[in-house]
């Protein structure tokens, strides 16, 4: 075994962050999707935040969400001027999106829609190819150009 820590020393995904022009906006959408409220809200204001994302003094307003299945999107609100939203467009190096695993796509898409989301097609499609064939999936921007992606696996 090396000293050298690498991807053996990794445990598992902790939460995925995503930066947001409005907490209360973003909050908006997740409350209504989730049907909960955020696990933890506040304004951040530690010397530490400084050092870690690179603004000195930085004030962040955060919240933690509780996905299904143990995942935690962590919503960060930097308190700082001069902030430009990204273009939503999906192709956009950088852009990520966040892939929830549904029961039933259809109903699913539907329920993002009447909480906000803006779709991207009038419905899940089904992948006709490579080794999800027999699923359902659909894109939606939730806000900020962020993208989720409802998924239904194949049927067994």
């Amino acid at each position: 075994m090396s000293d050298t820590p690498g991807a053996s020393s990794m445990q598992h995904l902790h939460h995925v962050g995503i930066t947001v022009a409005s907490l209360d906006a973003a909050l908006d959408f997740w409350e209504r999707f989730l049907e909960k409220p955020p696990r933890w809200k506040t304004l951040l204001e530690r010397p530490y935040l400084g050092a870690v994302t690179g603004y000195p003094g930085v004030k962040i307003k955060g919240a933690f969400v509780d996905l299904p299945g143990g995942v935690v999107v962590e919503l960060l609100d930097y308190q700082i001027d001069g902030r430009v939203p990204r273009n939503d467009v999906t192709a956009d190096p950088g852009n990520v999106h966040l892939c929830l695993k549904v029961e039933d796509a259809a109903k699913a898409w539907k329920h993002a829609v009447a909480c906000g989301a803006r779709p991207l097609t009038d419905g899940p499609v089904d992948i006709d190819g490579g080794p999800n064939i027999g699923a359902r999936a659909a894109y939606l921007r939730v806000h900020d150009g962020v993208t989720i992606e409802l998924f239904q696996g194949p049927p067994v």
